[in-house]
């Protein structure tokens, strides 16, 4: 037996790499899906950071309110 050609070792690279893509959607299947279907139902115009801005802004605003009331 001769030396590999470099299609050879290409390809088997290659089937080495999706042999192991299969095995993690195999044996991860449950997560993946889970993971994938919340991605479906996400709204992509809805940004959380916002709504931690706007609550924490909203927050120091009830806050000093409080504070200059109890003064």
């Amino acid at each position: 037996m001769g030396k590999a050609s470099g299609a050879k070792q290409a390809t088997v690279v290659v089937a080495a790499l999706a042999l192991g893509w299969l095995a993690i959607e195999i044996a991860f299947k449950p997560f993946l899906e889970k993971f994938r279907s919340s991605i479906d139902k996400s709204d992509p115009t809805k940004d959380p950071d916002d709504i931690d801005a706007e609550a924490a802004v909203a927050a120091a605003a009830a806050s000093e309110t409080a504070f200059s009331e109890g003064k």
